[in-house]
């Protein structure tokens, strides 16, 4: 096992607020008073185990500002939602927006915390309808509760995930059609199919349920798509590189290493030079 074993808390990620927004978001702390680009997504944005994520590597290329706004397991809720952002976003050179999955937004059959989007807060009655033999107190995460409801029954599931799918599309047109300054819809992930499931979790790979269908019905309201998935190499390269204690070892497995990082910031770059 290779990591960095400082202990917890190895890597600062200089937490810091803007304005009156609730949320830390991942430090330095930009100065939005001069041109900028905003950076928004979930945890691959925030750049978690990564020293230095691709935002910042951006910011390094190009020599513009750039304004992290990840924020880690962010849904559609939080991105969209807290004032600041929008405002953030509003004054912005430019946008980034990673995609991210379906199933942390408050939707038709189960609410989410709005701020911790991962984080199952109640099931709406259509959901109790759908599964009256499931007991909901005993969820506190999202994927937990998903991957219940697909063992109970695989049928009834479909029709909940169809609703994720339907929602995200809708909540991403509507948001992103509200955007007035140029836009890049990031994907930043595997290159496994995305929007399958495996029998072995009973849901697939991240950005969760997201398909190519769906971002082709977005991406209308964006100025670029772009696909920043990592390279074999990148691949080969794992966690190398990457700030975790040994308990996070398993989470940093999972996630983009510092080269898939200094590859999307690449991709990004290059986008960056058609539009602005």
């Amino acid at each position: 096992m290779t990591y960095d074993a400082r202990g917890q808390g190895a890597l600062d990620y200089l937490p810091c607020r803007y304005g009156v927004s609730r949320l830390l978001f991942r430090g330095p702390k930009s100065k939005l008073d001069h041109p900028y680009l905003a950076f928004i997504g979930g945890t691959e944005t925030y750049g978690r185990f990564i020293a230095d994520p691709f935002v910042h590597l951006v910011q390094k290329k190009t020599g513009i500002c750039c304004a992290n706004f990840g924020y880690i397991n962010a849904g559609t809720d939080v991105l969209f939602d807290d004032p600041f952002i929008q405002d953030a976003i509003s004054n912005a050179n430019g946008t980034v927006i990673q995609i991210v999955g379906t199933q942390n937004m408050t939707n038709r059959f189960y609410t989410v915390h709005p701020r911790r989007n991962d984080r199952f807060v109640a099931p709406s009655v259509a959901l109790k309808r759908l599964f009256p033999e499931v007991d909901f107190a005993e969820f506190h995460f999202n994927k937990h509760l998903l991957q219940t409801l697909r063992r109970v029954s695989v049928s009834r599931f479909e029709v909940v995930r169809q609703e994720l799918q339907a929602s995200w599309v809708s909540r991403m047109q509507e948001r992103l059609r509200k955007i007035h300054g140029k836009t890049i819809l990031l994907w930043f992930c595997e290159p496994q199919a995305a929007g399958s499931y495996q029998a072995d979790s009973g849901l697939g790979c991240d950005p969760l349920f997201v398909t190519r269908a769906m971002i082709e019905d977005v991406r209308p309201h964006v100025d670029k798509l772009v696909y920043a998935v990592p390279s074999q190499l990148a691949r080969q390269e794992g966690i190398k590189g990457m700030v975790f204690n040994p308990l996070e070892a398993h989470i940093a497995r999972e996630m983009p290493g510092v080269r898939a990082h200094i590859e999307a910031a690449e991709t990004i770059v290059g986008a960056l030079k058609e539009i602005l």
